[in-house]
């Protein structure tokens, strides 16, 4: 198929004011007239149609004489398209930047489900428009209520668990077990530990002994977070003695679910648009390989926030950046998603740099926003939200607190080189951001929709720019990396980022190939 017959079928459709579906673009480039065949499809699809779709190409197709057309026919303007211009809807036909002589892969026949009817996609937790926190003081209890009520409610049924307030009046030496938020952790002057839980109704102390199995758990302890202890009241009932602890977790006998199709998800995140260190080569490249038959089976593709570098995140950004207003920022990132395949399912939630409110959960894109990002009619929804992809539920999380679990765990359990096992710390507490007070910034809402319900079968994060993915009782967590350099600010801080990396599910299996772009 000529490179230049779909880059002027897009342009002539964006010039009337359509957008248009890639498979409808195929097919109406492979007619024998491709002009007549536009021009019939235009006359016959639906006065309030804004995309032209696969079926109203095969409708017009179908209709006698549509195909062969008289070839004397042409479309209007088409000639004088630019070879070089950019397709307002992608098709892997046209040229990427720097590259005018169009090297993109050409379009290929069925590159893509035949069947969109197979294809399913639904949103769950998605908060945006349901902000309700004032910072009153009766907010902060509201959500720590909420906490502890729904993850308490995951370990009440393995303890048997008595209020703070009943086991002070319970006599030495009995057995009890509490559920509770780990209001305090600090050692004592012989090596043990102390941890004071809280519930509704107050709090009680239990000590941890240095030489105890559970000793190495207290350093993943997170102030704020929910847990369970048993253990053994001491003679004054003053304190208890820790025999066994226990988190909300994920359960071993977790099964995930799988896709009943051979289907794949690109899962990536921080491309940060509008920094100098934005590496454009890497994301033309990427969006390049979108369209060749070795992704063909990728059909949806989920972002985990930071779509531009932002204005004034952090000390001297300005000096870094290359675009430095925010709107033209997004504006540029518009233009880069343009070049992904119009037909893959775009799914979008915001990060720290984005042009949102800091605190988590963070609402989704405001409209002015999401009108500049809507080519291919992305969702773009809070940060977390759960994202169900044919049976397949991905928790999508930006990462912020990966930070604070990395500083505040050792680094045998936490550390930028391998993200994934600081995520299986945040799946073990069943949220994503358990310590309040600290340097995640999180907002008090009605319920804590910072919570994880429902296991998921994918974790997906990123935030820190680094790549790892792995199992934690068979939910697949992966960190996706970026598509951004080192900044002189990373340097600074001793961030070596890893950048061009796409890692792609098969969403049948959840096994992952990472697909190196840089």
């Amino acid at each position: 198929m000529p490179l230049e017959a779909p880059a002027r079928i897009v342009g002539e459709l964006t010039s009337r004011g359509y957008n248009a579906e890639r498979e409808a673009v195929t097919r109406l480039a492979a007619a024998e007239n491709p002009n007549a065949a536009l021009e019939r499809v235009l006359e016959e699809i639906p006065d309030d149609a804004l995309v032209v779709r696969t079926d109203h190409v095969e409708t017009a197709l179908s209709t006698a004489g549509a195909a062969g057309a008289v070839g004397a026919e042409t479309v209007a303007g088409a000639e004088s398209q630019p070879a070089d211009s950019t397709p307002s809807v992608s098709t892997g036909t046209s040229p990427v930047d720097g590259d005018p002589t169009g090297g993109s892969p050409v379009e290929t026949e069925g590159s893509r489900s035949a069947d969109p009817a197979q294809r399913s996609l639904e949103i769950v937790g998605d908060m945006t428009g349901q902000s309700t926190g004032t910072g009153e003081y009766s907010d902060f209890v509201s959500v720590f209520r909420d906490r502890l009520d729904r993850l308490g409610a995951k370990l009440r049924g393995r303890v048997n668990h008595r209020p703070a307030t009943a086991i002070q009046d319970m006599p030495g030496g009995s057995e009890v077990a509490m559920v509770g938020l780990v209001n305090d952790i600090r050692s004592t002057a012989s090596g043990h530990w102390l941890i004071e839980l809280e519930d509704a109704t107050g709090t009680f102390p239990w000590l941890v002994m240095k030489d105890r199995e559970y000793a190495d758990l207290v350093g993943e302890l997170l102030c704020d977070e929910v847990l369970a202890m048993e253990g053994t009241l001491a003679d004054d009932s003053g304190i208890a003695f820790v025999d066994a602890m226990h988190f909300p977790d994920v359960p071993r006998t977790h099964e995930p679910s799988t896709a009943d199709r051979h289907v794949q998800a690109a899962l990536i995140s921080d491309v940060h648009v509008g920094s100098q260190e934005f590496m454009a080569d890497a994301w033309n490249a990427f969006a390049d390989w979108l369209h060749t038959p070795d992704a063909q089976h990728v059909e949806y593709l989920l972002l985990a926030g930071d779509m531009v570098e932002g204005v004034g995140v952090y000390p001297d950004q300005d000096e870094e950046l290359d675009i430095v207003d925010i709107y033209e920022q997004y504006e540029a990132f518009s233009e880069h998603l343009k070049k992904i395949p119009g037909d893959i399912e775009i799914v979008m939630i915001p990060g720290n740099h984005d042009a949102v409110r800091l605190a988590e959960p963070q609402p989704g894109f405001d409209e002015e926003l999401r009108e500049i990002m809507s080519v291919h009619d992305p969702q773009i929804v809070s940060n977390p939200s759960m994202v169900t992809l044919e049976g397949v539920s991905v928790l999508m999380y930006h990462g912020v607190s990966l930070d604070e679990v990395i500083a505040e765990l050792p680094e045998e359990k936490a550390s930028y080189d391998d993200p994934h096992k600081a995520m299986y710390h945040l799946l073990k507490k069943r949220h994503v951001a358990p310590q309040f007070g600290g340097h995640t910034r999180l907002a008090p809402e009605e319920k804590d929709y910072l919570i994880i319900d429902e296991v998921p079968d994918i974790f997906h994060t990123g935030h820190v720019h680094k790549l790892g993915f792995g199992k934690y009782h068979d939910v697949l967590a992966i960190n996706s990396g970026c598509w951004q350099a080192q900044t002189d600010f990373q340097k600074s801080v001793n961030i070596d980022p890893d950048a061009g990396f796409a890692p792609i599910v098969d969403l049948d299996t959840l096994d992952v190939t990472v697909q190196k772009f840089s």
